[in-house]
């Protein structure tokens, strides 16, 4: 049986194109998919911007979300609605742009019931990242009396999601975004604060006034330095990202006299237990309905140009794949 995808290659010279494939990776549980997404990290790969794919040829895509149609794993039956997120899809593993896939049991989680794979997918790895950011701070202690969140890089997917989640739990969101043209978008999402992320993007005092009980960070950089610097005392920092670059030119100072926290948030490699606990908490505290206004569907063969305006900075919200289309 054949199916459609979108494949890259490297030899003698990079493509990417959708094709005809009829290969499956390894796996015990053989999927249906139904809907991808179109990540920052899938666009750099589709583009040939940054070294993402690590074995060649590939099947481009980080998330998939679908049907179980066959499988020998026994947590899983045909007819599951599933969602498989990270473990190196698009990179070193077949990934989810595609009609069909085959994965480990093991890396799959079963869709709670509040939730369709097209939800599952406009959530994806970025709104899945996002709730694993929002359970850490929860982890901590922190609660909306203890003052306001900010979100950076917040018209970005994790961003939303997480500024969307924060929000419903009754926190106040202060948003940082470099995108003027967005604050009417943000504050519709739930932010009471639309801030310039110039302002926290040049070199600023180790420590400054204390303004935040918590960060949701996906810059990295400059901006992360200072958002450790005006975290209140015994406040806490989750830190899943790196767009404005990896370096963390910062002191030690809010650390050791304030008593801050920074988690770091991987969500590739995270445990079946806590993948799990991080969908039942969108399932449980997102907005399904507006998540949508966030979202723009394509189909497979508007992936690449869809890539191209990302990278281009074009792009506010999601983009979900329908790889059937």
């Amino acid at each position: 049986m054949t199916y459609r995808a979108l494949y890259l290659t490297n030899n003698p010279a990079f493509s990417a194109q959708v094709t005809e494939l009829e290969d499956l990776p390894e796996g015990d549980v053989e999927l249906h998919i139904d809907y991808s997404t179109l990540n920052y990290k899938d666009a750099l790969a589709l583009c040939n911007q940054s070294p993402i794919v690590r074995t060649w040829p590939m099947v481009a895509g980080i998330d998939a979300a679908g049907v179980v149609e066959n499988s020998t794993h026994p947590d899983f039956q045909p007819g599951d609605a599933v969602v498989l997120n990270g473990w190196g899809l698009g990179e070193t593993r077949w990934g989810g742009l595609a009609q069909r896939t085959r994965a480990p049991g093991d890396w799959l989680v079963k869709l709670p019931i509040q939730l369709t794979p097209r939800d599952a997918a406009c959530i994806g790895t970025a709104g899945y990242t996002a709730a694993m950011c929002v359970q850490a701070l929860e982890r901590h202690g922190l609660t909306p009396d203890d003052g306001p969140i900010l979100v950076t890089g917040v018209t970005g997917g994790v961003g939303s999601i997480a500024l969307m989640l924060l929000a419903h739990a009754g926190f106040e969101v202060h948003a940082l975004t470099g995108k003027s043209a967005d604050h009417a978008y943000l504050k519709g999402l739930g932010a009471a604060v639309v801030l310039d992320r110039s302002e926290m993007a040049v070199p600023g005092k180790p420590m400054q006034k204390e303004r935040y009980a918590g960060v949701v960070d996906t810059l990295g950089s400059q901006v992360l330095v200072n958002a450790c610097a005006q975290v209140k005392r015994n406040g806490a920092i989750a830190a899943c990202g790196l767009a404005m670059g990896m370096d963390f030119p910062a002191s030690v100072a809010p650390f050791i006299l304030r008593g801050i926290t920074l988690y770091g948030i991987d969500s590739v490699y995270a445990s079946l237990a806590r993948r799990q606990s991080a969908w039942a908490r969108l399932a449980s505290g997102l907005d399904v309905k507006k998540l949508n206004t966030i979202v723009q569907e394509i189909g497979l063969r508007e992936t690449l140009p869809a890539a191209e305006k990302m990278l281009a900075g074009q792009m506010t919200g999601r983009f979900v794949v329908d790889v059937n289309r």
